[in-house]
């Protein structure tokens, strides 16, 4: 039987749980042009697990509770014009949250700091963001990392937008590190180069969260891409399943594939989970 979620019910995943039997991934599904596809039903999705067709119980496509983190490299790498940039980019996408959504402000310099809690204050953002100024050097890796954390204990869809000129320095986390940490939670990141050069580790952390990876040269591009990952993020998709084959009783990693019987539509979802 197939169980149909409210799209306004808050879901609580526990798909990378010890003992959660049901395993539920979202879903972005866009058009040619990049925009957010609506009205799809259970039918149009397939989704394997270790390339083994999975039987969908749970659907559900709509509007979920959003906790999102907005990490900020102000570092002295990044020049205080595009600092200021992506101060004025955050505030739109701040002010274009639902109301229940929950937004956090996260300062990326030699220190992690969150300075707005995970709330749905927005004055407080916007504050936070406004006071901004440059400083220290950038333990991306580190932050990153510090950053998930601070995002995941909250319900519903996590996810994580990190606007960085992408440089890594003294962080104690590596590349490699950082993008097997991810993979082993359960929130979704958006990296975005603020620059000409997008690291190759900004791509593997989207993959395997099921975000997107963007770079945005100018102001205005950097505007879109954040207007762009607001309207993918209002309008997911919730797939639920019991894996067909029985978990062997210890961690192991599990791959996820999700796409749909429709042409010239693409999906993103997390690459994968593991069983604890």
């Amino acid at each position: 039987m197939l169980a149909i979620v409210p799209p306004c019910q808050q879901v609580v995943l526990g798909q990378f749980a010890a003992g959660v039997n049901l395993v539920e991934v979202y879903a972005s599904v866009t058009d040619a042009r990049g925009e957010p596809v609506e009205g799809l039903s259970a039918q149009d999705f397939i989704v394997e697990e270790d390339g083994v067709p999975q039987n969908v119980t749970t659907f559900a496509g709509g509007e979920f509770p959003l906790a999102v983190a907005l990490g900020v490299d102000r570092s002295f790498s990044v020049s205080r014009e595009r600092l200021r940039d992506a101060v004025n980019a955050a505030r739109g996408f701040v002010s274009a949250l639902r109301p229940a959504d929950q937004v956090m402000i996260v300062a990326i310099g030699s220190d992690t700091e969150v300075v707005a809690p995970m709330s749905t204050d927005r004055a407080a953002a916007l504050v936070a963001l406004d006071r901004l100024e440059p400083w220290g050097t950038t333990p991306l890796y580190d932050a990153t990392r510090a950053a998930v954390d601070a995002v995941e204990p909250f319900s519903g869809r996590r996810a994580l937008i990190l606007m960085s000129d992408g440089n890594d320095r003294y962080s104690e986390t590596t590349a490699s590190e950082i993008v097997d940490y991810v993979r082993r939670k359960n929130v979704m990141i958006y990296p975005i180069v603020l620059g000409r050069t997008r690291p190759p580790v900004f791509a593997e952390l989207s993959t395997v969260t099921g975000g997107r990876s963007s770079q945005a040269t100018t102001a205005t591009a950097l505007t879109g891409t954040l207007s762009s990952i607001a309207r993918e993020l209002r309008f997911q998709y919730l797939l639920g399943y019991v894996p067909a084959r029985a978990s062997a009783g210890h961690e192991e990693w599990h791959t996820i594939g999700v796409r749909v019987n429709r042409p010239n539509l693409r999906v993103r979802a997390r690459e994968g989970y593991f069983t604890r």
